[in-house]
């Protein structure tokens, strides 16, 4: 059976019900100290793994969209993916709030000085341009260059749980399954890969064939 476009719609609705109800967790955990005894970090751990999931979520629709046949499920990738940059963002102000005391500079420094934050604003970077870019509108007016763009996500699904693992002082089981579930979702994508070095590779091989 195909989704229909009220199956579609009430995806969505299920998926801002869940979201905003994990903020809402968030924001009670805060006001009632159940975050640990360094509220800060339980704040930073909570946005960020709020993130990466929601980034995973993203990358999973499309396979399990080709694997069921139901392409209808491209449309709340959008939807999904935006809740992604809205938890990055929750994350990055909150270190830059709660840690730095909204020091611009300091940041700039922390940011080249320490290359777990340097994969972070990276990967930052990637979901804010996905993000503003994400309409159909922006869609139209980048024409093929929107698709490599967008083709960095799978960059920003690389280095993300590599941030988080470089950022644990201890307890790497949870990171190190997040970088595996990461690898898990770029194999299934390997046809994919394998398009693109082709096509690097093709021309070289033909230009050196003419020397």
């Amino acid at each position: 059976m195909k989704l229909s476009p009220k199956h579609i719609t009430g995806l969505k609705v299920i998926i801002h019900l869940v979201s905003l109800s994990f903020a809402a967790l968030l924001i009670l955990q805060t006001l009632s100290g159940n975050l640990g005894a360094d509220p800060v970090q339980g704040i930073s751990h909570f946005t960020g793994k709020a993130a990466l999931n929601t980034l995973m979520v993203t990358l999973l629709i499309s396979p399990v969209a080709k694997y069921f046949r139901q392409g209808g499920l491209m449309k709340i990738r959008r939807l999904t993916g935006l809740y992604s940059f809205f938890w990055a963002a929750l994350h990055l102000l909150g270190y830059l709030a709660l840690d730095l005391n909204f020091n611009w500079s300091l940041l700039a420094v922390e940011i080249a000085s320490r290359p777990y934050l340097t994969l972070g604003a990276i990967s930052w970077l990637i979901l804010l341009a996905l993000a503003v870019t994400s309409t159909q509108n922006m869609q139209r007016r980048l024409g093929f260059r929107w698709q490599k763009l967008h083709n960095l996500v799978y960059l920003a699904l690389l280095l993300s749980p590599i941030h988080y693992y470089w950022s644990v002082k201890s307890g790497i089981t949870e990171p190190a399954l997040y970088i595996l579930v990461s690898l898990i979702l770029l194999g299934l994508r390997y046809k994919t890969f394998k398009r693109w070095f082709s096509g690097f590779s093709g021309p070289n091989r033909a230009a050196s064939s003419k020397l």
